[in-house]
């Protein structure tokens, strides 16, 4: 598919088939993710697969919209693995996570499975329902599936802001 054409019809789902999606597809959602650019190479993410009904019923005590998916998939970074900026401080976690989600959510598009980029979750309940290491922090979260047969995407959808309101030649 012509990529500015995926990015377009990609919507965020928030209804679900109940069928699980297959190990070959989300094979190939995790390579995206596995190939995405991260700040010098250093690919601090990590990502958490879930799928069982214990890991779904965990996920339902970290956030509301998890939208009865069938699977999700839980972005995080290595905090000990990112690169630092020398002149403030500042870490490349959060926007290596944030491009590998990138990655994977428009590969997800590409392979007919529906998903919705939540940030909207506990990460401390998170990390505590998961047992996640205090080394890798949450970022986001992909709530995944096929698409139900009456899925559709909210009516704003379509609507943009003109692109001389955010883009600024300098």
């Amino acid at each position: 598919m012509e990529f500015l054409k995926l990015a377009q019809d990609r919507y965020s789902v928030r209804k679900f088939k109940p069928e699980k999606v297959e190990r070959d597809v989300i094979g190939k959602i995790l390579k995206a993710g596995h190939v995405a650019p991260t700040a010098c190479n250093y690919q601090p993410q990590r990502i958490f697969v879930i799928e069982s009904p214990e890991g779904i019923e965990k996920l339902k005590n970290c956030t509301r919209c998890h939208f009865d998916a069938p699977l999700a998939m839980l972005v995080c970074y290595n905090k000990d693995e990112v690169w630092t900026r020398k002149y403030d401080g500042e870490n490349s976690g959060f926007v290596d996570a944030s491009i590998v989600t990138t990655h994977m959510m428009m590969e997800a598009t590409e392979s007919g499975v529906g998903s919705t980029w939540v940030m909207h979750f506990n990460p401390i309940k998170m990390v505590e329902e998961f047992l996640i290491p205090e080394n890798i922090v949450p970022v986001a979260l992909l709530v995944m599936g096929y698409p139900a047969d009456d899925a559709a995407p909210i009516e704003m959808h379509s609507t943009y802001r003109n692109i001389e309101e955010v883009v600024t030649y300098l």
